[in-house]
């Protein structure tokens, strides 16, 4: 019950108790502000420390200007923790933090390899931090007080750049430059394939750089969904006890949490094998055509 005593449910007493309105019009008045300015969220700790400066200690609005770059930051910091723990204290048996990383681990080697196959195992190290890295951001917002970075078109625009780039490297080293200019264009081996190279070329070059677009927008799409989604409940749960002037409410939100987590997991999960089918068109073609 603690996410009650939220200062997201205090904020939205004080808008209705200066507004006078009924509990329905107040939520769409707190909902059309909102939208006025920003989509609906939970503030978090770096909201609340500018709000109550006023904007006045340049310290804090550094802070809050790179906010989602912190919150990032804090997550990696937890995964290294959390792996460094894992890994200070390894034996042959594994049990306990060592036995859940490894887990873990092995599950999302057994995934790529099972795409990529035995060649993709070196890509684990890369693709496994992906997968991991955004499930935890995508989770971190569901903490009180705290914040999803993925629900910011940078940080989800920034995570696809770096595919891209790693894609497009693995493709160069993969095939050589001319291979790899050869595989843009469709690996034309007929007349007829290079007859319809200047087709292929543009279209297969639209295609890569589309990629990296679709990953961020729909991994943004999805989490700021359900930022908003449980704003939304949370604020009507407390207009309904409006009429007690009381910084708590009825939890409605409590059922979209679960949701949110599963949805976290899959569109993690979804960016993650998108990377890792993206990494297996870089393959080779002989055994595409075999």
């Amino acid at each position: 019950m603690r996410v009650l005593l939220h200062p997201f449910y205090t904020m939205i007493v004080e808008v209705e108790h200066e507004a006078g309105h009924a509990a329905s019009d107040t939520l769409s008045h707190a909902t059309e502000h909102g939208a006025a300015q920003h989509a609906p969220e939970f503030p978090n700790v770096i909201d609340i420390l500018h709000q109550a400066t006023g904007g006045q200690s340049p310290a804090i609005n550094f802070i809050f200007e790179y906010r989602t770059v912190l919150f990032a930051t804090a997550v990696w910091l937890i995964l290294g923790a959390l792996a460094f723990l894992a890994y200070r204290k390894r034996s042959l048996v594994p049990a306990g933090i060592q036995n859940f990383v490894e887990w873990v681990v092995e599950a999302l080697s057994n995934m790529v390899v099972g795409i990529l196959g035995e060649p993709g195992r070196k890509l684990v190290p890369f693709i496994g931090t992906l997968f991991i890295y955004i499930f935890c951001m995508n989770l971190f917002g569901l903490i009180p007080g705290m914040f999803s970075p993925t629900s910011k078109l940078n940080t989800t625009l920034a995570l696809a750049l770096c595919v891209f780039l790693y894609v497009q490297f693995t493709g160069i080293r993969n095939f050589g430059p001319l291979g790899y200019l050869h595989h843009l264009a469709g690996s034309p081996r007929s007349a007829v394939e290079w007859f319809l190279v200047p087709l292929n070329l543009p279209l297969h070059i639209i295609g890569e750089l589309a990629r990296p677009v679709s990953l961020s927008l729909r991994l943004f799409g999805n989490i700021t969904g359900e930022d908003m989604l449980l704003a939304i409940f949370a604020t009507l749960g407390v207009s309904i006890l409006s009429f007690t002037h009381l910084p708590i409410g009825i939890p409605l939100h409590l059922p979209f949490i679960f949701l949110a987590i599963l949805t976290s997991f899959v569109q993690a999960l979804v960016f993650t094998l998108l990377t890792t089918i993206y990494f297996s068109l870089m393959s080779s073609h002989d055994e595409e055509h075999h």
